[in-house]
C-alpha cells in the first residue's frame, strides 16, 4: 500500500510536470488572483484552466476561496518542499559523482585525457 505522504508527493510532481500549471504557479507568486484573471493569461479555454487549477488544488499547491461569485486562488508553496528535498538528495548524489570524476581525471596513474579519448575511440 502506498503511503498517503507519497501519494501527496506524487500529486505535487504530477502538478508541476505541466508547463501551463507551472505558469499558473508563477502568476500566483505575484499574489492572489481570480480564475478569470488567471485564464486571461492563456490561449486555452477557461474550463481547461479550471481543470489545471483542480490538479493544483489536489496537490495542495493552490488554495481557493469564494468571494462573492468569484473564486480567489492563492499559492501555497509548502508542498514544494517535497520537490526541494527530492532535488537536494540528487544534488548530493551528483556532487559526489562529479567529485569522484574529478579525482579520476586528476589521477596521475591514468593516461592523459587525450589518450583516454583515443583509447575509447578504438574500442
Amino acid at each position: 500500500m502506498v503511503a498517503p505522504r507519497r501519494k501527496q508527493h506524487d500529486r505535487v510532481f504530477k502538478a508541476i510536470a505541466d508547463p501551463t500549471r507551472r505558469e499558473i504557479l508563477s502568476l500566483l507568486t505575484g499574489g492572489h488572483r481570480t480564475v478569470g484573471q488567471i485564464a486571461r493569461n492563456f490561449r486555452t479555454s477557461r474550463p481547461a484552466i479550471s481543470r489545471h487549477l483542480r490538479v493544483l488544488r489536489r496537490a495542495g499547491l493552490v488554495v481557493s476561496r469564494k468571494q462573492g461569485t468569484a473564486s480567489i486562488c492563492e499559492l501555497n508553496g509548502k508542498p514544494l518542499r517535497a520537490v526541494s528535498d527530492w532535488l537536494r538528495y540528487y544534488e548530493v548524489f551528483w556532487n559526489e559523482s562529479l567529485r569522484n570524476l574529478k579525482l579520476v581525471e586528476d589521477s596521475p596513474s591514468l593516461p592523459a585525457p587525450s589518450a583516454r579519448a583515443e583509447i575509447s575511440r578504438t574500442l
